[in-house]
């Protein structure tokens, strides 16, 4: 698997897994807006280990939606979730939603 972006989410694939399951499929939550990326289809479960979430998609595949984008496949594997940042003069920023 590649890494696959929806706004400021990426995805990265990794070999195992880490950290708690958590009782929710929703990656990041906009700060402004209150939009969310989750999984709104297929069979996932997200774990949090130190602030770090990882995705493992059990379904050949599941679906990432979000209110401004386009609703993506994600294919059956795991995979840690990152949120975008960009470099400015004053520093790094995460990436707004």
């Amino acid at each position: 698997m590649k890494p696959i972006r929806q706004g400021d989410v990426i995805l990265l694939p990794v070999q195992q897994i880490e950290g708690q399951k958590i009782p929710h499929l929703t990656l990041a939550e906009g700060e402004f807006t209150g939009h969310k990326h989750r999984i709104t289809e297929g069979d996932a479960e997200l774990y949090d280990k130190d602030s770090t979430l990882y995705l493992r998609v059990f379904s050949e595949s599941a679906l990432l939606a979000h209110e401004e984008h386009k609703a993506i496949s994600i294919p059956q594997g795991d995979s840690m979730v990152k949120i975008q940042r960009e470099y400015e003069p004053e520093g790094w920023r995460y990436v707004a939603d």
